[in-house]
């Protein structure tokens, strides 16, 4: 029997489903895509704001998020301004910006290991800042670089956004890994940290701290985790080993994704939400979204993810390069 178009992979923690295509041999210019630069006018706003010469927080939006809910609890709120101040249209958390010092216009993987283990740190303070105010429910933390990702700045930075509530991918991971838990004794990722290096063929890098790979189920081609070995909930427990092994994680990886010509990429932090204990349950990790294709009618139409290549032969692409884009020996 010839293969399937598809092999429907399920995500042993969230329990969704992935279409990955594998009767296609992989061709590197269909995912070979520079990041495009942003286009902001000319003028870097992450150079001159706030003042100063090393990394900085700015913040760019107090009260970024207004909470309108249904379709009829907006018209309630929209009636309701006509008397109520804007502050008091329940209103809440920020949207803000670790931005690296002024004329940092570098990807991660070039830059210093000192410098973005600095900008990290400064991340890890930001969820203690914020667990210890207690205003909002989760800190996401996203770098959107390239025009194609999303990205309105050309500068090295890392966006924090306070949310009012958990995001629903976070809750599926949380609701996900404690089901896994119960099911069979252990975290998942503790599992996948242990099983991907002997398995090795989604391997990227590793060190005594970190593990880099593609998950089995990966929704976009290329996709990457970095996962702590050490089982911790909440990035602001991050050790400072950890910091280190992270930063250099995503150098190593980001330089290898550069063979596909220095491709836009979303890096999403995902971790324990502010107000809630999952110490057990949860293990915080970076994910690598590389943005190489659009998304088509059967995944808007289901849901249902389709990867066109398939994680192994990501990984096994990944590792015919150096760390820098360049060609070496394939393993």
């Amino acid at each position: 029997m010839g293969a399937g178009l598809f092999e429907l992979r399920r995500d042993a923690i969230t329990g969704w489903w992935v279409a990955t295509v594998v009767d296609r041999q992989f061709q590197r210019g269909r995912f070979s895509l520079a990041a495009a630069p942003a286009d902001d006018g000319g003028a870097c706003q992450n150079c001159t704001q706030p003042p100063g010469e090393g990394i900085r927080l700015r913040t760019l939006k107090d009260y970024a998020f207004n909470i309108v809910g249904t379709q009829e609890e907006a018209r309630e709120i929209e009636r309701s301004l006509t008397q109520l101040a804007m502050s008091q249209a329940r209103s809440a958390g920020s949207w803000r910006t670790v931005v690296a010092p002024p004329g940092e216009h570098r990807p991660i993987q070039i830059v210093g290991s000192e410098l973005l283990c600095a900008m990290l740190a400064l991340v890890r303070k930001a969820f203690v800042d914020a667990q210890n105010v207690g205003q909002t429910e989760y800190l996401q933390v996203v770098q959107n670089w390239g025009a194609q990702a999303g990205a309105r700045t050309n500068h090295l930075c890392l966006d924090l956004y306070d949310l009012p509530q958990i995001p629903h991918r976070v809750a599926e991971e949380i609701g996900g890994a404690a089901r896994f838990l119960i099911r069979e004794g252990e975290c998942p990722y503790c599992r996948l940290v242990r099983e991907e290096p002997k398995n090795g063929s989604r391997m990227v890098w590793e060190d005594e701290a970190s593990v880099a790979f593609a998950p089995f189920a990966s929704r976009s081609p290329f996709e990457i985790w970095v996962v702590p070995r050490h089982h911790a909930a909440d990035f602001g427990t991050a050790t400072e080993a950890d910091i280190a092994s992270t930063a250099e994680a995503l150098r190593q990886v980001l330089g290898r994704l550069a063979c596909l010509d220095g491709p836009p990429h979303n890096l999403i932090l995902h971790t324990a939400p502010l107000r809630e204990r999952v110490d057990a349950t949860y293990h915080w990790h970076w994910e690598i979204h590389p943005r190489l294709r659009e998304i088509a009618g059967l995944e808007l139409g289901t849901g249902l993810p389709v990867n066109p290549v398939s994680p192994e032969e990501a990984v096994e692409e990944l590792m015919r390069h150096r760390p820098d884009g360049g060609a070496q020996e394939t393993r």
